[in-house]
């Protein structure tokens, strides 16, 4: 059996204490075996890529990094990955900004991580790429003649052709990433609008209902959706409730409850949304004032980007609204924080909330909502409020499912937590943890590495 060679946009590069727990260095954990290589950016900017890759061993593992010229920063990622891409495949298509050479500049490193991977690969590697910033490297792959096996994940949302056609180069995209052997994503959803936007773009026959033939080139398709340790998760959770953090937060909140809402700081995330159904509560529920906080953590991210500036500065608005519309002498209902929190932390945190928020406008997955589910302790859980547009609510049916559009409804469903009897938040809560149990980190790369080693070449 040849080794995993994954492909990523960027590096997680280890330590002595192992590699940083970065979101997809955990689902990818049970992949990463001693002999496997892991390729992508390293996070540095301004280098020449003149050279070969930085190699780093690392117990058995070996890391190969590129770095990237500030140009190449700014058109690949800062530009179309995240200034189109990004808002395209989460249906913000009043966001998406395309340019011609932020387009090209994509190709050109999609092109560079190909070249620089090509001469490290054995005829047997396995070749695992890994989301929206390289959907054209398969394709650069099959240009250097590399015949391997070659997967591509997609951990975002896929959308319908109407949509994607946005996009002048959509169908040059699309052909790219039919180079690969096997196309992963979260949901049928997503699978069924791929498809869909292959017959849009191509010529070709299906093979099956779950693939492809194209100029010769055979492409199936497969549903693996990413999961967790749910198992390791809850240990770490009950360590964390009684750490000190934890502890602090519960002093402070005087018995009150705690709803909780974790998140990167996304306009994808339906943060001003929830802030705005937060309000909506004590509008329309009164009973609650003084009686719960939310605290949302919103870790800035890309804050180089126009848009993510004005988001935050949107979210300080409401924050500073609700605060001054409700605080007593005693009491802030909101509280929000922009600096990142370790996950241990966090899942003491979640151990001890009444509500969990995950309520994203799009979202590919969504593993805060399994999180949050793992770290209840099962005798008196917490309920999870949950987007019907989170991937997670595909299977997570036993979430009270909420809009995040109907700040009201979302009100509602927030009362509804506040007040379920315990028994029934005991059979929701199992139910869930039974399906997040079954649906696992290890199962994800299982499920996608099986069927990509069964195609034949």
């Amino acid at each position: 059996m040849g080794r995993l060679v994954v492909v990523s946009n960027r590096v997680s590069l280890p330590s002595d204490k192992g590699a940083k727990a970065g979101g997809l260095a955990v689902a990818l954990e049970e992949a990463m075996s001693p002999g496997s290589l892991w390729f992508g950016w390293s996070g540095r900017r301004g280098g020449t890529n003149a050279g070969r890759p930085a190699i780093v061993e690392h117990r058995g593992i070996t890391y190969a990094t590129v770095d990237l010229s500030e140009a190449e920063y700014r058109r690949f990622y800062v530009g179309f990955s995240n200034g189109a891409l990004w808002p395209l495949l989460h249906y913000r298509s009043g966001l998406f900004d395309f340019r011609r050479d932020e387009f090209e500049g994509y190709l050109a490193v999609n092109e560079m991580f190909a070249a620089r991977l090509a001469p490290l690969l054995e005829p047997d590697d396995v070749i695992w790429i890994h989301d929206y910033q390289l959907l054209t490297m398969a394709e650069a792959l099959r240009r250097r003649g590399v015949a391997n096996r070659i997967g591509l994940f997609l951990h975002i949302p896929f959308v319908p052709p109407a949509m994607l056609h946005v996009l002048p180069e959509a169908c040059q995209l699309v052909r790219a990433m039919a180079a690969a052997d096997l196309v992963g994503f979260q949901t049928e959803g997503d699978r069924a609008n791929f498809l869909d936007c292959a017959a849009s773009c191509m010529e070709l026959h299906r093979a099956g209902a779950d693939g492809f033939v194209h100029d010769g080139h055979r492409t199936m398709t497969i549903v693996t959706p990413v999961g967790i340790d749910a198992e390791g998760f809850a240990r770490t959770a009950q360590r964390a409730a009684g750490m000190a953090e934890t502890r602090r937060l519960v002093s402070s909140l005087v018995g009150r409850a705690l709803a909780i809402g974790v998140d990167r700081l996304d306009y994808t995330k339906g943060l001003p949304q929830r802030f705005d159904a937060f309000g909506r509560l004590f509008q329309r529920h009164p009973e609650h004032l003084r009686r719960i906080s939310l605290l949302q953590i919103a870790a800035r991210s890309r804050e180089d980007v126009d848009r993510y500036q004005a988001l935050r500065h949107e979210l300080d608005r409401q924050a500073g609204e609700i605060n001054g519309a409700y605080s007593d002498f005693d009491w802030t209902p909101l509280r929000y924080m922009t600096r990142a929190v370790n996950r241990t932390t966090i899942a003491g945190f979640y151990r001890i909330a009444s509500i969990g928020l995950v309520t994203p406008l799009r979202d590919g997955m969504n593993l805060v909502a399994k999180e949050f589910i793992a770290a209840q302790d099962p005798a008196d859980p917490g309920v999870l409020v949950l987007s019907r547009f989170a991937g997670a609510a595909e299977d997570l049916t036993e979430a009270l499912i909420v809009n995040p559009y109907d700040a009201d409804a979302v009100a509602d469903a927030m009362h509804a937590a506040l007040l379920m009897p315990a028994e029934e938040r005991v059979a929701r809560h199992a139910a869930l943890l039974g399906k997040i149990r079954a649906r696992t980190a290890a199962s994800f790369c299982r499920g996608f590495l099986d069927q990509l080693r069964e195609i034949e070449r």
